[in-house]
């Protein structure tokens, strides 16, 4: 068996095995969504073998780059990607680009140090500052006459206790009088594992 193969499979199983540590030991517990696990690890795990099997090193960096500039402009139809997604997505692209560079360089000292380091900030930033991250869902409210500002205590405290959320702050979009309704963005500091069911515009009514 040759040294580069060795180091293929070495570099494969490490960088696999950071990608786990990041998403199963840092992002889901912190976030509890499902939606996409399947999507950053099967990125990693991709890119990873596309890059490694480029027999140059410096054709490999360019497409590492090039994959960097797709998915800058990648939008995904279905849903929007919220933006901590999307700063999670981009590590789980860079990993095998650093990885597959610093296998083909033979530095695993510094292999090692920059994914001990990944690990480590990612897992402070998450855990070790307590830090929670403020979300925003749009909301059709039926309550108007809640809307002037001078009531906007009344409106804060009814949409805390119909959505069970600890409610920061509040922006007003667009009233409709035929309807009685109003768009309010409602942000929100995200407790562990609490997230509402959908990005998308929901309905809040009385029963």
């Amino acid at each position: 068996m040759s040294t580069e193969f060795v180091n293929f499979l070495l570099g494969a199983g490490l960088n696999l095995a950071v990608a786990l540590i990041i998403v199963r030991f840092i992002y889901y517990p912190a976030n509890q969504d499902k939606r996409y696990v399947f999507t950053f690890i099967v990125f990693n795990s991709i890119i990873y073998f596309v890059l490694s099997l480029l027999t140059s090193i410096e054709l490999g960096i360019g497409v590492g780059f090039g994959l960097f500039a797709i998915f800058s402009v990648l939008r995904y139809r279905t849903e929007e990607i919220p933006i901590r997604e999307m700063t999670y997505l981009f590590v789980i692209i860079a990993l095998p680009v650093m990885n597959s560079a610093l296998i083909s360089s033979g530095n695993f000292l510094q292999i090692g140090l920059a994914n001990i380091f990944m690990v480590a900030l990612l897992w402070l930033l998450e855990h070790g500052w307590g830090f929670r991250y403020e979300v925003g869902q749009k909301l059709t409210y039926d309550r108007i006459e809640l809307i002037p500002p001078d009531k906007h205590d009344l409106l804060k405290a009814d949409l805390q206790k119909r959505l069970g959320l600890p409610v920061s702050r509040l922006e007003i979009g667009r009233i409709d009088f035929s309807r009685d309704t109003a768009e309010i963005r409602v942000f929100y500091r995200q407790p562990i594992g609490v997230k509402l069911a959908s990005p998308s515009t929901v309905m809040i009514q009385n029963s």
